[in-house]
């Protein structure tokens, strides 16, 4: 296929159709791993308060054939990709890519869905489009560079706009002219501000980010037309968005050669809060184990490299929604709790005994260190913790602690409720478009609804 659109624009489009990653077996386990994982956080979203708020605002009553997830409830689709987007990433709970520096699977698997719901595809083929789709977010997350996270953007807003449009498109099998189109009018639809970490907005994001890949993908095939250029334009997405930092090369280069999703891969999340908070958590838990008391501590510092903290916005939270994005109170309450548990994060008031050690603890960067990047190996974090009779401690956590097998997070998050129980073994296996449409049926429950 030819086009006679601007070149990196024709060939990120021209990546995004002709790729085949289903003679990839490593790519495809990942990718069954990353859904199951991304159902268990969605089925739980699904009767968070703002989901309620959300479905019910857009207009969920709406007539369509896409389903919520966790609900009975079945909608048009790009009101079911911004609602199960935004259940999806509501806990804090989703998975997360270096080189996106977000969440790629709660935007993509969304929009999928949705689109073959009314469709009609196949489970293999809705598997490829998101290994796909997380291609293109996360090489495009590669070409901006540091700066688009750091003064104030939310990647998964951002990046998951034309993440879930280059998915849509795969799976369509659209032109290379329908797709450079449909990317661009998902990239000026491409927004998220990192200051609503902290609040109802941040998951409503990731919803926001789904339906409007969708929306962008219909309606490019439906002849809708728009700027054919949007990486190639002295005005487009990089000037826009990278702030001097932009390699456009990364948006091809060795496409495909390992698939994202293999190296760096994903980081499934063992903890319910910012991945920016995990290494705190892994080191307070660690310390619990240790019989370190909550007593004893008269101070700690947490030292980053710069930039490592930048999604870490608060402090002193007020609640738990606010402490998915506190260091301090993640440390405090795995190691008084020597676990983290959803309940830790609702909306509730925070517990005094959590926060009387987060006011103990601070924070700091290290100068000397390597800015974080998407390198995994720029992240690090040391705790120094000053005891009350004069002594000290020193621990230190690099990289990110993740899950292998989301098999009891599953469980967890879905309240053991048998009405879901099949889900994981049928993602596991599923390749035809019966077993896709098996797999919406049991996805098309109410989740509030266990009889044990």
């Amino acid at each position: 296929m030819t086009s006679t659109f601007a070149p990196l624009t024709s060939a990120f489009a021209q990546a995004i159709i002709s790729s085949d990653p289903s003679k990839d077996p490593v790519a495809l386990d990942a990718a069954r791993t990353a859904i199951i994982d991304f159902l268990a956080c969605a089925i739980a979203g699904a009767g968070d308060r703002t989901t309620g708020i959300l479905a019910d605002t857009v207009g969920a009553n709406l007539a369509g054939e896409a389903i919520l997830l966790g609900s009975s409830r079945r909608t048009d689709s790009l009101v079911a990709a911004l609602v199960n987007g935004h259940a999806g990433h509501v806990l804090d709970y989703d998975d997360v890519h270096a080189s996106v520096r977000g969440h790629p699977t709660t935007v993509i698997i969304p929009a999928l869905l949705a689109f073959a719901a009314e469709r009609g595809f196949s489970a293999d083929a809705l598997i490829a489009s998101y290994i796909v789709g997380l291609e293109a977010m996360a090489r495009l997350g590669l070409s901006l560079g540091s700066k688009h996270y750091e003064n104030g953007f939310h990647a998964t807003a951002t990046l998951g706009t034309i993440g879930a449009a280059a998915a849509i498109a795969h799976l369509t099998r659209a032109s290379i002219d329908e797709t450079a189109v449909a990317l661009g009018l998902a990239a000026t639809q491409s927004s998220g501000l990192r200051l609503q970490f902290g609040t109802d907005a941040k998951p409503f994001h990731a919803g926001m980010a789904a339906r409007s890949g969708l929306l962008s993908a219909r309606m490019a095939a439906a002849g809708f037309g728009g700027a054919p250029d949007f990486l190639d334009n002295p005005v487009g997405f990089h000037s826009v968005y990278a702030f001097g930092a932009e390699r456009p090369s990364a948006v091809t280069e060795n496409w495909g050669s390992p698939w994202q999703i293999v190296t760096p891969g994903l980081t499934l999340k063992a903890y319910p809060c910012c991945t920016a908070s995990h290494p705190v958590a892994s080191l307070g838990i660690g310390l619990n184990r240790e019989g370190l008391e909550a007593d004893a501590i008269e101070h700690i510092t947490f030292s980053y490299p710069p930039g490592a903290d930048a999604a870490l916005v608060v402090s002193k939270p007020g609640n738990g929604i606010e402490a998915r994005f506190s260091p301090e109170y993640v440390f405090a309450a795995a190691l008084i709790d020597g676990a983290l548990r959803l309940d830790h994060f609702d909306e509730r008031p925070v517990l005094p005994r959590l926060m009387d050690l987060a006011r103990r603890a601070g924070r700091r960067h290290d100068e000397t260190a390597p800015r974080m990047s998407s390198d995994p190996r720029t992240r690090f974090v040391i705790a120094d913790i000053v005891l009350r009779d004069g002594s000290a401690i020193q621990r230190r956590f690099d990289g990110l602690p993740g899950l292998s097998d989301p098999a009891e997070k599953f469980r967890d998050a879905t309240a053991r409720n048998p009405a879901f129980a099949d889900v994981p073994s049928l993602v596991r296996t599923m390749s035809s478009t019966a077993d896709l449409r098996q797999l919406l049926a049991l996805l098309n429950q109410d989740a509030a609804q266990n009889p044990e």
